[in-house]
């Protein structure tokens, strides 16, 4: 009995475990990034960017990725400064694929750390500067949807992590992406 159990476990555990045909693949988009209440500026950062992708997808339903992510920039003008702010960030995700029954298209959860990071200055009349720099690890989530015809694909996905002095990041993007191995 235990043999019949054994095997059928690892009959079971081949089919779940199956590889798809491609298992490496990578990508690229545009981004709408909303940073909000960034203390720096006393204002909210609302722009269009890029990112990019790669991932591995050793079976069907899960996958692990990286991107890097461009949240923009801003200069915000006073009568007693100007203030200059950079943000980017980078991150990592264990990525699970819901099964559905639809072969060309995908739905997904997942969930990493995103290490952002954030530079500028300010400068004052006179020849003042104050710089500004800081950097943090946060939990990162997101969800999505794909659809993908042989090696090719588009992507729409949503991103959520926080970052510190302001009230997060909030990223929707559109990517193309090739399936390469």
């Amino acid at each position: 009995m235990r043999k019949l159990l054994l095997a059928l476990a690892l009959v079971l555990a081949a089919g779940a475990a199956q590889a798809d045909d491609e298992m490496f693949y990578i990508g690229a988009g545009i981004s709408r990034d909303n940073l909000k209440d960034i203390t720096a500026t006393a204002s909210d950062l609302n722009s269009t960017d890029w990112k990019i992708w790669a991932g591995f997808r050793p079976i069907s339903m899960f996958a692990v990725e990286a991107d890097y992510i461009d949240l923009g920039s801003q200069t915000i003008n006073t009568a007693v400064s100007s203030t200059h702010v950079d943000y980017k960030a980078f991150a990592g995700y264990a990525v699970g694929f819901l099964p559905i029954p639809v072969p060309y298209l995908d739905v997904f959860g997942k969930a990493g750390l995103a290490r952002w990071n954030s530079s500028g200055g300010s400068s004052f009349p006179g020849g003042g500067f104050f710089s500004l720099s800081d950097e943090g690890t946060e939990f990162a989530w997101g969800i999505g949807t794909q659809a993908h015809v042989g090696n090719f694909g588009a992507r729409l996905e949503y991103e959520n992590f926080s970052i510190r002095n302001t009230n997060g990041a909030n990223i929707v993007s559109l990517s193309v992406f090739l399936n390469l191995f």
